[in-house]
C-alpha cells in the first residue's frame, strides 16, 4: 500500500490541463507585495497617466534604464518590477491607465531634518527614465522615527490645510497639507512610534496609494465641469420643445420637433458615452481611497482634522458633482426618450389620418370613375347600336333600290327593317359589352 501511494506521488502535475489565465490569476494576489521599511527612509513617488500604448512605453523606458546600469530588466508583459541601486530601491508598477515609479532612499540617522535635502535635489534621478505620459502624482514621503521633539509642522506645511492623525492604533502619525512644494511634490510626513519594518512598509504603501488614487478620482471633476454647460443647454432646449409640443399642429411641425429631439438625444448620448469610463473610474478610485483610510485606522489629534475628515470636506463635493452630472445625463436621456415617443406617436396618428383621408379620396375617385365608366358604356352601346342599325338600313335600302327584293318575290321596307333591327342591335351590343366587362373583372 505504501508503495502504491509513493507511486501516485510521482505523478506529473502538468498532466492536468490548466486554464490559460490560471497563472495570471494566481500571480495577481502577489503582484504588489508590501516591502519592509525602517525609519529613516525617503520616498519619491510619481504616477504618469499611461493609456493606449504608454504602458509599453513605461516598460521600455525602465528596461533601458536598467540595461544602462547592468540591472535586470522587467520581463515582457510584467506589471511590476523592483531594481536595487546601491542603497536605493526603484519600484515600478503598471496599472490600467497609469504607471507609478517609487524611489526608496536611505537617510542619515544623525541630525535628521524632515524633507532635507529638498525634493528638487533628489528628483533628478527620475528624469533618467523616459517619461511615459503626463505627470499626475508626485509625492515626497519622509518616514522618520518619532523622538517626541517639536518638529514645527506649521513651518513645513500650510497650517490652514494641515491634516494630522495617529494611525495603526497609535504606532505612527501621518501629516500632510496636500499641497505641492516648490518642486511640485506633495509632502507627507510619517512618524514611526514602534512599527515593525513590515508594518511600516505597509503603511507607507497605503499612504502613497491614498494620494495617488485621490488625484485619479478627482480627474472626473474637470469632465463634469466640461459637460455641465452642455447639459444645461440641452435641458433648456428640452423644456422649450416640450412646451412647444402642446401648441404644435400639423405633421411638418411635429416632424421638425422630432428631428430636434433626436439631435439632442444624440448629443447627450455622445457626451455620456465619452464620460462613462471617467466617472466610473472616479467612483472606483474614491472607493479605494476610503478603503485605504479605513485600513490605517485613523485617530484624531486635537486641533487638526484627520485625513478622512479633510478629504470628506474637500474631495466629497467633487465626487458628488460627478455623480450629479451622471444622474442628470440619465434623467435627461429618459425625458428625451419619452418626449420623442410622444411626438412619434402623434406623428404616427397624423400619418394614419392622412392615409385614411387618402384612402377615402381614392375610394371617391374610384366611385366616380366607375360611374363615368358605366356612363361611357351606356353611350358606347347606344353609339354602336346606331352604327349597326345604320349599316342594316344601308344594306336593306341598297337591296330595295336595286330591285333584288322584287326579283326574289318580296318587297323590303327599309324603314321597317331598320326599326326592327334597332332593339336587336342594342341587345347584341349590350350583351357583348357585358361579357367583356365580366371577363375583365374575373381577370382582376
Amino acid at each position: 500500500m505504501a508503495a502504491d501511494i509513493a507511486d501516485l506521488g510521482k505523478g506529473d502535475a502538468l498532466a492536468l490541463e490548466a486554464h490559460p489565465l490560471r497563472a495570471a490569476v494566481l500571480a495577481e494576489l502577489h503582484a504588489r507585495p508590501f516591502f519592509p521599511a525602517a525609519a529613516p527612509r525617503r520616498f519619491l513617488h510619481v504616477a504618469f497617466l499611461a493609456d493606449g500604448e504608454r504602458p509599453q512605453a513605461a516598460r521600455e523606458g525602465l528596461a533601458a534604464f536598467c540595461a544602462a546600469r547592468g540591472l535586470a530588466a522587467p520581463p515582457p508583459g510584467a506589471k511590476h518590477h523592483r531594481a536595487e541601486l546601491g542603497g536605493a530601491v526603484l519600484r515600478w508598477e503598471s496599472h490600467a491607465e497609469f504607471s507609478t515609479f517609487t524611489w526608496d532612499f536611505p537617510c542619515p540617522d544623525t541630525g535628521l531634518v524632515p524633507f532635507f535635502p529638498p525634493s528638487g535635489s533628489l528628483c533628478g534621478v527620475l528624469s533618467e527614465i523616459a517619461q511615459p505620459g503626463p505627470l499626475l502624482v508626485a509625492v515626497d514621503l519622509h518616514l522618520i522615527a518619532d523622538t517626541a521633539d517639536d518638529l514645527q509642522l506649521n513651518a513645513m506645511f500650510d497650517r490652514a490645510s494641515l491634516a494630522r492623525s495617529d494611525v495603526n492604533d497609535g504606532e505612527a502619525e501621518i501629516a500632510t497639507d496636500f499641497k505641492p512644494d516648490p518642486s511640485g511634490f506633495v509632502r507627507v510626513l510619517v512618524r514611526d512610534r514602534g512599527l515593525t519594518p513590515e508594518a511600516a512598509g505597509a503603511l507607507v504603501q497605503r499612504v502613497l496609494e491614498i494620494e495617488t488614487y485621490r488625484l485619479l478620482a478627482l480627474l472626473g471633476l474637470p469632465e463634469a465641469q466640461r459637460l455641465t454647460p452642455d447639459i444645461a443647454r440641452i435641458e433648456a432646449q428640452l423644456t422649450r420643445l416640450t412646451d412647444a409640443m402642446r401648441q404644435s399642429e400639423g405633421l411638418a411641425a411635429n416632424n421638425r420637433m422630432l428631428d430636434e429631439l433626436v439631435a439632442l438625444s444624440a448629443e447627450l448620448e455622445a457626451g455620456a458615452a465619452a464620460s462613462l469610463f471617467r466617472f466610473g473610474a472616479s467612483r472606483a478610485y474614491e472607493e479605494i481611497v476610503r478603503l485605504r483610510l479605513s485600513t490605517i485606522r485613523e485617530q484624531a489629534i486635537p486641533g487638526y482634522p484627520t485625513w478622512q475628515r479633510f478629504l470628506d470636506r474637500r474631495m466629497a463635493p467633487a465626487m458628488r458633482t460627478c455623480l450629479t452630472v451622471q444622474e442628470r445625463q440619465a434623467n435627461i436621456s429618459g425625458k428625451l426618450a419619452r418626449a420623442a415617443d410622444l411626438l412619434r406617436t402623434r406623428v404616427d396618428v397624423e400619418v394614419e389620418q392622412q392615409n385614411r383621408d387618402l384612402l377615402a379620396s381614392m375610394n371617391e375617385r374610384t366611385r366616380l370613375q366607375l360611374r363615368l365608366q358605366r356612363t361611357v358604356e351606356g353611350l358606347s352601346v347606344a353609339a354602336i347600336s346606331y352604327y349597326v342599325a345604320s349599316l342594316v338600313h344601308l344594306l336593306v335600302e341598297g337591296i330595295h333600290e336595286g330591285g333584288l327584293d322584287a326579283r326574289l318575290g318580296f318587297t323590303l321596307d327599309p324603314g321597317l327593317v331598320t326599326a326592327l333591327s334597332v332593339p336587336v342591335a342594342v341587345l347584341l351590343v349590350w350583351s357583348m359589352v357585358r361579357r367583356i366587362r365580366r371577363a375583365h373583372a374575373d381577370h382582376d
